[in-house]
């Protein structure tokens, strides 16, 4: 799976709806589920949370937890499940993920994730990959980084999506954590010159292809996040500003029409407007109506009886210039 651009997994946004209307923007970039936990796969509905399109490979399923044992049985079912990757996530830091003994917290005990990437990797053939921050509450900073990627390398993993900021497990909410610990992209590089046969991703903070384009300066790949989401047109120029694509960028009125067959289809299985149509609210940021087809979406595709004409009618309000462009 290319690393060079990717999209960060977040919960309740990066489902399987989004990942389809990304798809539609960009073929190359990597996608990432919402984190899953070994218990949901293991105990719950695990059809339901292994479920994807084909368009949207290449994709990456991400998974919360520490039990080796349990891990490798989800990577397995990431394996047979068609994924093209398998993430450990061991970066996010709310308290629920703390109280279930993953996420950030998993960086205070480098041998136990080591062991838990050794389990997968035995139990699966696609990569197993681990997304970190660069250390949490009062560990050393580019140190204890080092040590903790080092562990994995060992244990046989060989790409890291490092978020770089520490994570503050108390004292800070999840979204203090995207944005109060300050950005230290120099320990990402430092840790891409010191670990060159290392395939090292940086995320946090990015919010332009520019600024992508900086980063890849100095190591393998970038992820984005949120700016993805709210803003999800830059998408379109992805495949030729950062791959060299030859292919002419989407232009929004081609995602709608790709999407609309797509919308059916889900309407037609008992899937509700919303779940499909609150991801797409800020296709037309900066376009004259855009303001009108948010608020029409966001009054009307909740609704029961909801069905295609609702976000036929929202594209509708938009004034968009015949040949605008991502920017």
């Amino acid at each position: 799976m290319d690393h060079r651009f990717c999209i960060a997994p977040m919960m309740d946004w990066s489902d399987r709806h989004c990942r389809y209307f990304w798809r539609l923007l960009t073929r190359r970039a990597a996608l990432y589920t919402e984190m899953v936990t070994t218990d949901a796969l293991l105990h719950g509905d695990r059809e339901r949370f292994l479920h994807f399109n084909p368009e949207e490979h290449p994709v990456a399923l991400q998974l919360g937890g520490s039990n080796p044992a349990e891990l490798a049985e989800c990577a397995r079912f990431a394996g047979a499940g068609g994924y093209d990757e398998v993430n450990l996530n061991c970066g996010c830091p709310s308290d629920r993920v703390q109280s279930g003994m993953f996420g950030a917290c998993l960086m205070a005990q480098p041998a136990l994730v080591a062991d838990c990437v050794a389990a997968m990797r035995e139990a699966c053939d696609i990569p197993v990959t681990v997304k970190h921050r660069i250390g949490i509450d009062d560990m050393e900073d580019y140190e204890g980084l080092l040590g903790f990627v080092e562990a994995q390398a060992t244990a046989g993993c060989t790409t890291f999506i490092v978020h770089a900021r520490k994570a503050w497990l108390q004292g800070l909410s999840p979204k203090e954590n995207r944005e109060i610990p300050p950005l230290h992209y120099e320990h990402v590089y430092r840790l891409k010159q010191e670990r060159p046969e290392l395939e090292i991703v940086i995320n946090g903070g990015i919010t332009s292809l520019e600024q992508c384009r900086e980063h890849l300066a100095q190591v393998d790949g970038v992820m984005l996040g949120r700016e993805a989401y709210h803003n999800p047109f830059m998408l379109a120029e992805v495949d030729r500003e950062l791959f060299g694509d030859d292919a002419p960028a989407a232009r929004r009125r081609d995602v709608i029409e790709g999407l609309l067959p797509y919308v059916r289809d889900q309407l037609s299985r008992g899937i509700s407007l919303h779940h499909m149509t609150r991801h797409i609210l800020g296709l037309y940021q900066g376009v004259p109506g855009a303001r009108r087809f948010r608020r029409h979406l966001s009054e009307h595709a909740f609704k029961p009886d909801a069905g295609i004409n609702v976000l036929e009618d929202a594209v509708a309000l938009v004034n968009e210039p015949p040949e605008t462009l991502a920017v």
